[in-house]
């Protein structure tokens, strides 16, 4: 009989490339996909498994404590990996209401009905709940900017400086002391900058090529030198898996692509690309245009991957240079067919 475990946010990027790796890789698992499909999720990124018999699609709100209490009585949940959140920080500053709620409140929301699925109390598990895990999955932002050297670790102190980064920085501490006062089987993972397929149009990946091929102005923050370790979205979800269950309990694994480049270097790589994929008359890059800078904008971030590199053996297979090439295909496609 198969197992089934509840992921949350899985129409949006990071987890619509996350169910069809997982299901791929663990045939005995049931997913249960929880989305709201606000602006950022799309139902038509996993039309590839929507047939698939070990994949439910649900729409609803993780800030729905009686929707989650139906789902966990229903499905008898043995797991739980949670993507769903506001993730644009444009959005944060503009309006943070909606980050608070879905941030903050889903997250323990969705923590405390696992928690009484699986607990009788602290430190004591119902029986055949001993494996159950909560994987929170959360970013690098919670840790703040960085100047031009030094890396993002583990025990670097929070430092969250949007109302995003500081509402995802809070829903990793109501992780932690679920663990440290109820002895909960938790696990987060805060990642990089992602890229590739399936990204919302309006990230800066996306962004560039979409108005590339318009003959649309590029628009690129402040002077462009704002710094970012990327990371290939499928390096990423081998990442989520692996940790969900290899990782120890109680722990943090930071997963980062060792691939810094500065935003001036993404724009003028993707131009140079798509001046040989579809060149036009004029360089693309005559396109690029400076916009005023985003309020509290970090200068830089980058993540020191070395501790689940040693203790679980991961490995980010793409550079930049690969996955970018692989993620122009992709958008390519996307953009001719509509």
């Amino acid at each position: 009989m198969n197992k089934n475990v509840l992921v949350t946010g899985g129409a949006g990027f990071i987890g619509a490339n996350f169910i069809p790796y997982f299901l791929e890789k663990n045939q005995n698992i049931h997913i249960v996909n929880l989305d709201k499909l606000t602006y950022a999720g799309d139902i038509s990124n996993l039309e590839d498994i929507q047939n698939n018999d070990r994949y439910t699609f649900i729409k609803g709100d993780i800030c729905n404590r009686k929707l989650i209490e139906d789902l966990f009585k229903k499905y008898d949940f043995k797991g739980v990996i949670h993507f769903a959140a506001e993730s644009h920080v444009d959005n944060s500053i503009k309006n943070p209401d909606a980050f608070i709620q879905t941030n903050i409140f889903g997250t323990f929301n969705l923590l405390d009905v696992a928690k009484k699925h699986w607990m009788n109390g602290p430190n004591d598990c119902k029986k055949g709940y001993e494996n159950s895990r909560f994987h929170h999955i959360s970013t690098d932002e919670v840790y703040g900017t960085l100047g031009e050297s030094g890396l993002f670790l583990e025990s670097t102190p929070y430092a969250p400086n949007s109302p995003y980064s500081a509402s995802k920085a809070s829903s990793d501490f109501i992780v932690r002391s679920y663990f440290h006062t109820y002895g909960m089987n938790v696990i987060t993972t805060n990642c990089s900058n992602n890229y590739g397929p399936k990204q919302h149009d309006e990230k800066l990946i996306p962004t560039i090529i979409r108005k590339a091929i318009n003959a649309e102005p590029i628009p690129i923050y402040g002077d462009g030198k704002n710094i970012r370790d990327w990371l290939y979205v499928l390096d990423h979800c081998k990442g989520i898996e692996l940790v969900y269950h290899k990782g120890k309990a109680g722990e943090t694994y930071n997963i980062g692509g060792s691939n810094e480049r500065d935003n001036l270097y993404i724009v003028h790589t993707i131009c140079e690309l798509l001046d040989k994929q579809v060149p036009k008359e004029k360089s693309y890059k005559e396109l690029i245009t400076f916009v005023s800078d985003r309020p509290g904008h970090d200068f830089r971030y980058a993540i020191d991957a070395t501790k689940i590199e040693k203790e679980l053996g991961w490995k980010a297979v793409e550079n930049f240079e690969t996955g970018i090439l692989k993620t122009i295909q992709w958008y390519l496609n996307k953009y001719k067919t509509r």
